[in-house]
């Protein structure tokens, strides 16, 4: 019964159109009056849940993407991309491809990640003749990448729903491979599509041209060295390279790039402070949910539950992944890895699965709920850009969801995909 008035009320008040985050503060709440626990161990776990030093890392690197978006980052990688691949048919796809791969790195963020490249290549793939859905789909498709990059503050929330067992570097090392091969994997159905249907080709760049291309672009790239740098050599911790990178970016951004008035640091740092305070409570209030979890022996029913359905952990993992692909269709990334991650931990530490390879697996497969109706942020925002109903992008993104499931298949079943470059750069 301890259990249901948890999870029932946690249910429940999310049914009524609650925010996750204080639904997990209600059912902590609710489900401590029922089982007798002092209200004050659930407000210690709250405020303990929101005063690690590792947390610090997450509006550092949320400051930096937003920094470099609104000072004209995207659009300066935009045209280095066009360097490579603009002149080859459907090279605007792939240029917008490209873009979110590189602009990932930055950011961290799906939704960021489809603002800052879909403002402006939506418009430029449409008015090239490309289809306003196709333009939509590419656009929020690519933006699965910043996931599974650097400076991904999902990662980093991973760790934390692990209770800091698992390294936040070696997070970030695991998932540049899978983002990779998600990225070639989408060039290649765009590459075909763009033959079929007979896509226009882009201009090709003069070279007279590309060395400031270049050189624009390589002033903002260098936050991405300071972060995957800073780590790997070990000068930096994740939280230190944040803040070096948010630094840098400022200074790339009012005195190098010159696009933003100071006037609009106030607004931004809003924006961001607004963001950041949401991400905050949604963990302290996670942390307490997990507390409750514990004390209700929530984790060691679902490890029984798991094993008696197969002691196989490949079963086990195909049954994982069908199960959050259900439930990322209705709740997002973050709360999703919060609610799952203490719950799910202590099973596939039964079955031998890596902690590192299950965050990949988990942030692939919930960043494609970010994508699916009836929530998907970063497909609202795509349809937003592109002017666009849920309806009809809902229909026409189905064969992008091909590659990104083989993707998923292939990360799921072959662990190396996710553990070689950390054995490789860190241990």
């Amino acid at each position: 019964m301890d259990i249901i008035i948890l999870i029932g009320s946690f249910t429940v008040v999310c049914l009524m159109g609650m925010p996750v985050a204080y639904a997990l503060g209600i059912a902590s709440i609710l489900g401590a009056l029922y089982t007798g626990i002092p209200l004050e161990a659930v407000m210690l776990k709250v405020a303990g849940g929101m005063s690690g030093f590792s947390l610090l890392a997450i509006p550092f690197f949320i400051l930096t993407g937003a920094i470099m978006a609104v000072g004209g980052m995207a659009e300066r990688l935009i045209n280095l991309a066009k360097v490579f691949v603009g002149a080859i048919r459907g090279g605007m796809a792939l240029v917008n491809i490209l873009a979110s791969t590189m602009f990932g790195c930055i950011s961290g963020s799906s939704v960021a990640d489809t603002a800052a490249v879909g403002g402006v290549m939506i418009p430029q793939m449409i008015k090239m003749g490309y289809p306003r859905l196709f333009a939509v789909n590419v656009t929020i498709s690519g933006s699965l990448q910043p996931l599974l990059v650097p400076p991904s503050h999902n990662m980093i929330i991973y760790s934390i729903a692990a209770g800091g067992t698992v390294s936040v570097a070696h997070l970030f090392m695991g998932g540049i491979i899978p983002a990779l091969l998600l990225g070639l994997s989408l060039v290649i159905l765009v590459l075909y599509i763009a033959h079929r249907d007979n896509f226009p080709k882009g201009e090709q760049i003069k070279f007279s041209q590309i060395g400031k291309i270049v050189l624009d672009a390589v002033w903002g790239m260098v936050t991405i060295a300071i972060i995957l740098g800073g780590i790997l050599s070990g000068v930096f911790t994740p939280t230190e390279s944040g803040a070096v990178a948010c630094v840098y970016a400022f200074l790339v951004t009012m005195f190098v790039y010159r696009d933003v008035r100071w006037s609009e640091i106030p607004k931004l740092i809003g924006r961001v402070i607004r963001t950041v305070g949401m991400v905050m409570i949604m963990i302290g209030f996670s942390i307490s949910f997990g507390y409750m979890m514990a004390l209700l022996q929530v984790p060691a029913i679902a490890t029984q539950f798991f094993i008696n359905i197969s002691s196989d952990k490949y079963t086990f993992l195909l049954w994982i992944n069908i199960l959050l692909l259900l439930l990322g269709t209705f709740m997002d990334l973050a709360p999703m890895l919060l609610i799952c991650t203490p719950i799910f931990l202590p099973v596939i530490k039964t079955f031998g699965i890596d902690p590192v390879h299950f965050g990949i697996i988990m942030i692939l497969n919930l960043g494609i709920g970010l994508l699916t109706p009836p929530v998907g942020p970063t497909m609202v925002v795509g349809c937003a850009i592109g002017k666009v109903s849920m309806e009809a992008v809902s229909k026409s993104i189905l064969v992008f969801y091909i590659p990104m499931v083989i993707v998923l298949f292939l990360v799921t079943y072959i662990p190396a995909l996710s553990l070689w470059l950390p054995h490789l750069l860190l241990d």
